[in-house]
């Protein structure tokens, strides 16, 4: 069963959380909040990059004080103990009032299922006060979808690994100081062994980062080159050669994304009122009321919105349970993709020829070029974190137990 009311603790703590936000998140944050988000790595907001990251600075500040950066973690490693419910909670609050959500990389919580103690005290407080940014080494340029055919390779040398091969569109490798990286150990084990989950520095002797553009016009993604990288056996999470499982541990809390849904539900609410305002001001850039189309694509939007939600409350309620989810965070997964392209495609089709405009400073451009980047960054919501075909695919087998073939 899907748990979908509040019980009387946590409507407190709703309100609770309500509160926090209503004293401490800066009206100008919450209204530049509109334009953050799934934008390909490009804002875009009114507010300058520096008065952001000042007023960002200030509201991190009040959630760490809190433990609520990682709200679940056990607190001697800077969470809140707080339970999988109080976290969605928190995160749903924050999501409705428009307050950017300041967590820690999903490697946080497999170092948490996986890792050494000491992994844990190196590496989870730094994570939690921001000390420490994070990119992720799995795909390859011959190995995306097959992940496990990847052949970045660590040949054993005394205490160390030696690391040389290719990764690619790795996110924010540019400024990141670690990487977590699935590199395969032993060359002649099957496809899915051999691989071992490893960390370590972005400055070690002998790794190289090229930016790769992006549609957006943004340079988030990179190629990340590694020759005789060494890296020590010690940089392993979980067993030596047994890194898949590590890994798959890791994209099934990536592709959980319980909170994406409120977020679907914020942009959809938000594009319907910019219609309709624009539709009485007749402007022409609403194509609300001259088309039947435009009013039956935003109720399907937001019946789909619906349904995403409830994907999030299952998930949720697993997680209560201390399940990990596997097939249904496939299933969220390749819903809510999709449904962000075709909310996407929606909002820059009810805008008319005006959802094409890009400069966001062109007063013509409807909010500042919101609708445009949206569609072209979403693209790749189908292809990162597993593509649509995977997900199906992970769905149909360990789910539905069909045959592979």
């Amino acid at each position: 069963m899907v748990d979908f009311n509040d019980t009387r603790e946590q409507a407190a703590w709703r309100a609770e959380v309500v509160e926090f936000v209503e004293q401490n998140l800066p009206e100008e944050l919450a209204a530049d909040q509109l334009y953050a988000g799934t934008l390909g790595g490009l804002h875009r907001g009114n507010l300058s990059k520096e008065r952001r990251e000042e007023l960002v600075k200030t509201w991190r500040k009040a959630i760490l004080d809190r433990g609520w950066i990682a709200p679940v973690w056990p607190k001697e490693y800077g969470g809140a103990d707080l339970s999988t419910v109080e976290q969605f909670i928190l995160r749903e609050v924050f999501t409705e009032m428009h307050a950017p959500i300041q967590s820690v990389h999903d490697v946080g919580s497999t170092i948490l299922v996986h890792g050494s103690e000491e992994q844990k005290k190196q590496f989870l407080p730094p994570m939690v006060r921001g000390e420490i940014q994070w990119c992720q080494g799995y795909s390859e340029p011959g190995s995306g979808s097959d992940l496990a055919s990847v052949q970045t390779r660590g040949v054993r040398d005394g205490d160390d690994f030696v690391i040389n091969g290719q990764k690619i569109w790795t996110s924010g490798a540019m400024t990141a100081e670690m990487i977590f990286a699935l590199v395969r150990t032993d060359a002649e084990a099957p496809k899915h062994r051999g691989i071992s989950y490893l960390l370590f520095e972005m400055d070690k002797p002998g790794i190289s980062i090229r930016p790769l553009g992006q549609m957006t016009g943004a340079t988030q993604f990179n190629e990340v080159f590694f020759e005789d990288v060494r890296v020590p056996v010690s940089a392993a999470v979980g067993e030596i050669n047994r890194g898949w499982y590590v890994g798959a541990t890791h994209l099934d809390f990536e592709r959980s994304s319980i909170g994406s849904a409120v977020g679907f539900a914020n942009r959809l609410n938000d594009l319907i009122e910019f219609l309709k305002a624009e539709a009485e001001a007749d402007t022409g850039r609403s194509q609300l009321g001259r088309h039947e189309w435009v009013r039956l694509a935003l109720a399907e939007r937001a019946t789909e919105t619906t349904v995403a939600r409830q994907f999030s409350n299952r998930i949720i309620t697993m997680q209560a349970r201390g399940i990990i989810p596997n097939t249904e965070a496939s299933e969220q997964k390749l819903f809510s993709s999709e449904l962000h392209q075709r909310t996407s495609n929606t909002g820059i089709k009810a805008l008319g020829p005006y959802g094409m405009l890009y400069d966001e400073d062109d007063e013509r451009t409807p909010q500042r070029a919101r609708w445009g980047t949206y569609y072209l960054a979403t693209v790749s919501e189908t292809i990162g974190a597993g593509t649509s075909e995977i997900q199906r695919n992970v769905i149909a087998t360990r789910g539905l137990g069909l045959p592979r073939g």
